[in-house]
């Protein structure tokens, strides 16, 4: 049996850092619902991150819009190249702020591509608001709690 590797001395104030370079690194993290009884996981491409909240925009026919209407407790996790990870685990909340879809829309082209007009019934964009946030560097096989307000 090979030994486990030896975890990175890490310090913690630079768990913000190192958390967030993963974050862009990364770019295309796997979102973790629930449906019913079962997880489910899929890529999505988030069309804004500020610190550790992430906007993630979604068609209301989708499945996941189901699952996050049934449970908005969901999880975001991203790797890096470098086997690096970041784990959000929060909760997903509609945005309704019309001032804030408009600067989500305006800073997102790919969005009037596929939708057309802001005012599409289909488009449905969600705040994912973290409750934790965790790093593991490489396969150190230790997550560290990553602070954040």
């Amino acid at each position: 049996m090979a030994p486990k590797p030896t975890p990175k001395s890490i310090d913690r104030d630079a768990l913000p850092k190192l958390a967030a370079a993963t974050i862009k690194a990364a770019r295309f993290p796997l979102l973790a619902t629930i449906d019913g009884d079962q997880p489910r996981v899929r890529p999505v491409s988030p069309i804004r991150t500020d610190g550790f909240t992430v906007y993630v925009a979604n068609l209301r026919s989708y499945q996941k819009t189901r699952e996050i209407a049934a449970c908005p407790k969901v999880e975001l996790c991203y790797v890096d190249s470098e086997h690096n990870q970041v784990r959000i685990t929060g909760t997903a909340e509609e945005v309704s702020d019309r001032k804030l879809l408009q600067e989500l829309w305006d800073g997102f082209p790919l969005l009037r591509h596929y939708l057309g007009t802001i005012d599409n019934p289909e488009l449905v964009v969600y705040r994912i608001e973290p409750t934790r946030v965790r790093y593991m560097q490489e396969w150190a096989l230790e997550y560290h709690e990553v602070p954040f307000d």
